[in-house]
């Protein structure tokens, strides 16, 4: 928590006396190294969820909306990920993988999808994909999710991949985020302009049943912006 505590001040000191409302995140990421092992676990899967739109659209930034240019708020976030399989106690980077990831923005809404709360059809922010290289990894540059009631904050992914013999293979998921974590983001713009947020992990129902524990992010950052990995096995045969 310290760490935490840390990081927010110097947030907030970069922010100044007037108290800016908004920052220039910078994240320097380097790409996990194919010298460093990942865990050699199949990941668990989870729901899809029914949000998912096959946008199909290349690209590392997922911030902007292609419809019209706009960027939506809140505090960058670089997601890393590490696609490899496993056979037994073996681990191989998985290249040539399509990584799919979409998530709702800092106030709850996804793109795209009409809901008893919103209507966004025909917007495209927050989501996109990328392909894994020879190592397996792939990055995003995408904002700190926001939260909407019945569910924790949470990322949606989806790997597709064709196997030896040509069939069509995939792996949806859900990435977490620590809530400890999130408490100290949410005290900043613009997520701090909503109440408190509802359910917290252990009270999600996905979560709590799917294993959610082991689908927890790596969480780093500073006055920079904040990263978050993790290593993703699946079984592909």
């Amino acid at each position: 928590m310290e760490t935490i505590n840390s990081q927010r001040r110097q947030v907030l000191l970069s922010m100044g006396a007037g108290g800016v409302a908004w920052l220039a995140w910078r994240v320097t990421w380097q790409p996990a190294s194919a010298a460093t092992p990942p865990a050699c676990v199949i990941t668990p899967e989870q729901m899809e969820g029914p949000y998912f739109v096959d946008e199909m659209l290349n690209r590392t930034d997922i911030r902007t909306d292609p419809t019209d240019g706009t960027t939506v708020s809140g505090i960058p976030l670089q997601l890393q990920l590490r696609i490899h399989t496993v056979n037994g106690a073996a681990c191989s980077p998985l290249s040539k993988a399509l990584v799919d990831i979409w998530h709702c923005d800092a106030n709850g809404v996804y793109s795209d999808v009409q809901d008893s709360s919103f209507n966004t059809v025909g917007k495209k922010f927050l989501r996109g994909y990328q392909v894994t290289d020879a190592d397996g990894n792939v990055t995003f540059t995408t904002i700190y999710p926001g939260w909407y009631p019945g569910r924790t904050v949470h990322i949606h992914i989806k790997v597709r991949v064709d196997t030896a013999d040509g069939k069509a293979q995939e792996f949806t998921s859900q990435l977490y985020f620590d809530d400890a974590f999130t408490d100290e983001v949410y005290k900043l713009a613009p997520y701090n302009s909503r109440e408190a947020r509802f359910p917290r992990n252990d009270d999600d129902g996905i979560f709590r049943r799917a294993n959610g524990d082991k689908l927890l992010l790596q969480l780093a950052g500073d006055a920079s912006g904040y990263t978050a990995s993790l290593d993703i096995g699946m079984a592909v045969g």
